[in-house]
């Protein structure tokens, strides 16, 4: 049996952030645009924690 890493309640908080184009209770599916942000700030020398944080998402549901 597989886990669940997103319960129902999370999956439907991700989906209305402006950077998700899908979510499954296994794995979110990011917007072009989010990556092409994420890479050119990572490259910049941003963690990727702090990228996601500037970006309005919960760390607590990403990981």
């Amino acid at each position: 049996m597989s886990k669940i890493l997103f319960t129902d309640h999370e999956q439907n908080l991700l989906k209305k952030h402006p950077y998700v184009k899908a979510v499954s209770d296994k794995a979110i599916t990011y917007t072009d645009e989010f990556k092409a942000l994420a890479i050119k700030e990572y490259k910049e020398g941003k963690f990727p924690r702090q990228i996601f944080e500037d970006a309005g998402f919960d760390i607590e549901i990403v990981g």
